[in-house]
């Protein structure tokens, strides 16, 4: 491993540090490959975040206590500030020369050689020249994140033979392809890339556990103290599956909770502590002081605190979805402070009585001025992804690759940004969802979801349901109408789903670390949701695709597209960032009528 940088070699945003390049990933610098160091090895760590709902949660999950969260550090342009930055390790070792020499009837082959056989670390001496070298695409990794570079003598001769002469790699086509890419020793043995790949045959070996972003040395035991280690697999440097990673971010809504007990202080000793029923309540509510200090609150929020009092209980700690939308829910008009340093400010929308055409099925609408959205990494994984769930909670059995040797932080950073927030009616959707075609259409997703998960046992995903795969679908066309006038572009837009007990809305909201996410242009489309649902179902109706995409089979095995129904490139996929389900659980027949006329829509033919 190459000694810690004098100087800096690259610059990443603080975001991307987060989402893209944290510890453990692999980046290719200008002059230099990397694996981006441990926590332990960043340096001049910035300013301190504060959220306690996403410290709580992160606690909770990682076994720990006393835990902080701090932005990345930044690059002081300051000579004599104190020094800031990020170690990265060089990784891989291994390189290919760049220059070809002639061999039979291969398209070209140059050597592949380890690094303390170049020269100043950057070089190949042959024929008395400096012929320059690049780092080897192909590094070997196991499922929990432990990797290192292939052993290449011992691949090359299949581990019968001790031969330690000079390795070259042939490529005997133009493709790329791994049947293509041989690794070949002078001694005459050669195999090809493709057999790596075969990880039912073990050609790379169990893995051994080593952790190169934890320092030169670092490494545990893979499988833990009982089980087999894991076996090795071949994995692409620059691959989108070679680092995933696992992030927790909460929006900065005042607490319900909070507020409910600051509300009930003041009236608890004199009037609320002996009220036994709901009815009790109502009649305190009417001497001033209770209507006062109550307004605002429902009586069935205030009779759950009576009783949680009364049984001398904690705080309970709700999902993180759970109190956002109770927030969202709430029946004030406001939420929050209209304050400029604020961190949450929403206004709900009086909706026209009656309600007619598509805002019949609409229960509320709030405009979010203002919001602060904090997200943490964790942890990482290699090869799949693990997600929060729909709840917005992270398992806590997966297999997740540390940050760090001792963890006493996490690396974290806010957005400021805007958005709205529309709420769909519960008792609609409960007669929706009782309709037969809604509970066929249900059946056949649910069953490609089971063929999919035979494929994918032990990845801890659940099936979130018919009216969860309806809002997000709904989403996902509401991103694309509202990107066409809102002023951000789609990949800009974000959306948090929520199907819960507390209610079922869509937050679409964008944020960014500055002050362009809060440039108005989704507060102003939250005023027109009507025409903006109306866009989103014309948009939805006929695909590019059709009749090829609303005909598509989810359970189909050809495809082994079992997470979606009618979806494609064409109607409902959308940019991943935007995405919080990563493109799955899609199905535009949930939404409007397709070509296929399943019967199974919510909104029907005519109501837009």
């Amino acid at each position: 491993m190459s000694q810690r940088p004098l100087r800096s070699h690259g610059q990443l945003r603080q975001s991307q540090v987060l989402t893209t390049f944290g510890p453990g990933a692999m980046v290719d610098l200008p002059n230099h490959a990397v694996i981006v160091g441990g926590l332990e090895h960043w340096e001049g760590v910035s300013d301190q975040v504060f959220e306690e709902r996403l410290v709580a949660k992160l606690q909770d999950i990682l076994k720990l206590t006393n835990l902080k969260l701090n932005a990345p550090p930044i690059d002081l342009q300051d000579p004599n500030a104190p020094k800031t930055g990020i170690t990265g390790w060089q990784f891989p070792e291994w390189f290919v020369a760049q220059f070809e020499v002639p061999w039979g009837d291969v398209f070209r082959s140059r050597p592949l050689l380890n690094r303390l056989a170049l020269v100043d670390g950057r070089y190949l001496d042959r024929d008395r020249k400096k012929r320059p070298v690049v780092p080897v695409r192909f590094v070997q990794a196991c499922v929990n994140g432990h990797i290192s570079d292939l052993d290449w003598h011992d691949f090359v001769h299949r581990g019968r033979s001790s031969c330690k002469r000079q390795l070259w790699m042939d490529e005997r086509g133009t493709s790329g392809d791994l049947a293509d890419i041989f690794a070949r020793c002078e001694c005459g043995q050669s195999r090809s890339l493709a057999e790596a790949a075969e990880i039912d045959k073990r050609p790379l070996g169990y893995c051994k556990g080593l952790r190169p972003w934890l320092g030169a040395a670092s490494h545990e035991k893979c499988g833990g103290d009982q089980g087999t280690p894991e076996i090795n697999r071949l994995l692409v440097r620059s691959a989108s599956n070679a680092y995933f990673p696992q992030v927790l971010s909460v929006i900065s809504i005042p607490d319900r909770e909070g507020q409910l007990q600051k509300a009930v202080d003041p009236v608890w000793e004199d009037f609320l502590q002996y009220a036994e029923t709901i009815d009790d309540i109502r009649k305190e509510r009417k001497k001033a002081k209770v209507f006062g200090a109550l307004e605002g609150l429902s009586d069935e929020e205030v009779f759950r605190e009576i009783q949680r009092r009364r049984l001398g209980a904690g705080p309970s700690r709700k999902g993180i979805k759970q109190a956002e939308i109770e927030m969202l829910m709430a029946s004030a008009d406001e939420i929050g402070s209209d304050r400029p340093e604020g961190d949450f400010y929403a206004r709900r929308i009086r909706l026209p009585t009656p309600r007619t055409g598509l805002l019949t099925s609409i229960d509320r609408i709030v405009l979010v001025h203002r919001l602060r959205e904090v997200i943490a990494q964790l942890g990482f994984t290699r090869f799949e992804a693990e997600m929060p769930d729909i709840e917005g909670e992270l398992s806590l059995n997966v297999r997740r690759a540390s940050l760090a040797l001792e963890v006493s932080w996490l690396p974290a950073v806010e957005n400021r940004g805007e958005g709205f927030f529309i709420s769909i009616d519960a008792h609609a959707l409960d007669e929706w969802s009782k309709r037969k075609p809604v509970s066929d259409r249900g059946l056949e997703l649910f069953l490609a979801f089971k063929e999919w998960e035979k494929k994918n046992s032990g990845s801890g995903l659940d099936f979130p349901g018919l009216k969860y795969i309806f809002l997000h679908s709904l989403s996902h066309l509401l991103i694309t109408a509202v990107s066409l006038e809102c002023g951000y572009a789609a990949a800009s837009i974000r959306e948090r789903i929520y199907a819960g007990e507390a209610g079922y809305g869509i937050l679409l909201y964008t944020g960014t670390p500055d002050a362009e996410g809060t440039l108005g242009g989704l507060v102003d489309a939250g005023k027109h949701v009507e025409q903006h649902l109306t866009n989103s179902i014309e948009l939805g109706r006929l695909c590019s695709n059709d009749p090829v995409c609303a005909q598509h089979k989810p359970n189909n095995p050809q495809e082994e597209r079992f997470l979606v129904g009618a979806a494609c490139h064409g109607c409902l996929l959308i940019a991943e960032p935007s995405c919080e389900r990563r493109n799955e659980f899609l199905d535009r027949a949930l939404v409007v009528p397709t070509v296929e006329a399943f019967g199974a829509e919510f909104f029907p033919e005519g109501e837009s």
